[in-house]
């Protein structure tokens, strides 16, 4: 087969072949809508969080003012709880099922699944039912103790509802990863006399490493802006979507709004950068 004709340059010269030299047109529609839809109103949420009276100081006030500091620290700290726990349980729950077969597996994963199909606003009320006033804890302890425990409506609540919609999307990752393992390096370890437990440290976890930091950092991500649990179990819970939402539209205090509103999606924006670099997916520099 003869090669292809060469592609004659805009002065009529013969040039190298350029097969790719419109491939570029296929990345219109997703620039268009990436412009569209993140670009120009991430933009404008910029402008509006600078035009307020106190201009660029709404930004400032969000490590300065008390109950912005104490709204941001107290999500940071909860989102981070929760993928620590997630991960440990996650981690476990996905190699046993990876590892084991036995009758009813596939109904137990799509179980442990379901929680995916539920939007916050139903985590939120399931968490109710679970530790609210009238939820099943409550009626336990107060048959075994006289006092109702109750805690849906605090960090603890919300904790609770996140690590519920949290633990399936890692236990997917866990598993998935788990199967790449390749068997052969435990069994050297088990010949060489290491230990169940040196074997998991030493050769499970590395292997598992990558995908846990990149499902951890999406579960962090997740539970810094998930709104509609922490909107359902809002009586005593100030996290930094409940502060944005009160900004908004309780207060029509709009360039605090967009003000928490892009600090909320810087931490979000490094959280991710930092895991896909450690986890050794970033692109790398070419000369």
């Amino acid at each position: 087969m003869s090669a292809p004709a060469p592609i004659p340059d805009r002065h009529g010269r013969a040039g190298r072949n350029r097969p790719g030299s419109r491939v570029w047109l296929f990345a219109v529609p997703g620039m268009t809508l990436f412009a569209a839809f993140w670009l120009l109103p991430m933009l404008r949420l910029v402008g509006v969080g600078a035009s307020g009276p106190s201009g660029a100081m709404a930004y400032l006030a969000v490590v300065t003012n008390r109950h912005y500091l104490w709204s941001l620290v107290s999500t940071l700290l909860l989102s981070a709880a929760v993928t620590v726990v997630t991960l440990a349980i996650s981690s476990l729950v996905g190699l046993f099922l990876q590892r084991n077969r036995f009758p009813g597996k596939s109904l137990l994963l799509a179980m442990l699944t379901f929680p995916l199909a539920f939007p916050g606003v139903v985590v939120g009320f399931m968490v109710i039912m679970l530790a609210g006033r009238q939820g099943l804890i409550g009626a336990l302890t107060d048959k075994l103790f006289g006092e109702s425990l109750v805690f849906a409506y605090s960090l603890a609540g919300l904790f609770l509802g996140y690590l519920y919609f949290s633990i399936p999307r890692v236990i997917l990752t866990v598993i998935a990863a788990a199967e790449k393992l390749d068997p052969a390096l435990e069994e050297a370890a088990r010949s060489l006399g290491a230990n169940p437990l040196r074997v998991f440290f030493d050769i499970v976890v590395p292997a598992l490493t990558p995908a846990l930091i990149s499902s951890g950092a999406i579960c962090f991500a997740t539970s810094i802006g998930a709104f509609g649990t922490a909107f359902t179990l809002a009586t005593n819970i100030d996290v930094l979507p409940m502060a944005i939402y009160n900004e908004f539209t309780s207060y029509a205090n709009f360039a605090m709004a967009a003000s928490l509103s892009i600090v909320l999606g810087i931490i979000t924006w490094i959280a991710l950068a930092l895991a896909r670099s450690l986890s050794g997916n970033s692109v790398p520099a070419t000369a």
